[in-house]
């Protein structure tokens, strides 16, 4: 994927080189208020804050809880926690008021159809458990666009602003209250607000122009939904971060 991405980009550059006019690109630029559509790529990964007994069994924890013995996670010591990158895509629009000649006010929202993935390694059984977190989320994002003049056909820009998201997954899914101590859920709250920065550029074709960017995003508070359970329990704080490259169409 990366691969292709960093392909498609040489591509873009080149064509645009061999272009010996300035291009129009839909006159976007020239417009108060202009309007466009996204697609995404997301890499996203949690950044795992422990609790000081994080170590402790489940069951020493919880002596008052039922455990069944043959879940050897819930007397077993953990040995380590951690999260790591999971891919993702996002669908979205743009809406752009032009604020002046180098800044623009940009507000894009998008849904985002991104996992994310929890490892539970413990010391003396050796297990290592995936929880997988899946989200289906509407990113509303609103961010400063900090743009270079233009060259030719070409403008370098910077990004910063914060998103509010809104996790919209289906309530069924997320039930594991039948579930035993080891099958149950990592949970994430329904509603975070994250900040967010990025570079990209603009691209001028004769009827449009387009726009790669990357773009890095955490949230600012703890998205972690604190049940009762081995995978939560060890976990004091759960940070979301993300990495996504978007093409921008206008």
């Amino acid at each position: 994927m990366r691969k292709c991405i960093g392909a498609f980009v040489i591509f873009l550059f080149t064509a645009l080189g061999s272009s010996a006019q300035d291009n129009w690109g839909g006159g976007v630029d020239d417009e108060v208020l202009h309007f466009g559509f996204t697609f995404q790529y997301v890499n996203s990964e949690f950044k795992v804050l422990k609790t000081p007994e994080w170590r402790t069994p489940f069951s020493t924890l919880y002596p008052q809880l039922q455990h069944d013995p043959s879940e050897t996670i819930l007397y077993d010591t953990l040995y380590s926690v951690s999260s790591s990158g999971s891919p993702g895509f996002g669908l979205g629009f743009v809406s752009n008021l032009r604020l002046g000649n180098n800044a623009d006010l940009r507000f894009t929202p998008t849904l985002v159809f991104a996992d994310r993935l929890a490892y539970y390694e413990y010391r003396y059984t050796g297990q290592v458990l995936e929880k997988k977190v899946q989200s289906s989320v509407i990113d509303l994002p609103l961010g400063i666009k900090i743009k270079s003049d233009r060259r030719k056909n070409f403008r370098a820009y910077l990004l910063a602003g914060a998103k509010y998201s809104m996790d919209i997954i289906s309530k069924k899914k997320l039930d594991d209250e039948n579930n035993i101590f080891s099958e149950k859920l990592l949970k994430n709250r329904k509603n975070y607000l994250s900040y967010e920065a990025g570079i990209g550029f603009d691209l001028y074709f004769e009827y449009f122009k387009l726009s790669p960017e990357i773009k890095f995003s955490q949230s600012f508070n703890d998205v972690l939904k604190h049940d009762v359970t081995p995978f939560a329990s060890p976990v004091d704080k759960l940070y979301l971060r993300n990495i996504q490259f978007s093409l921008y169409f206008e």
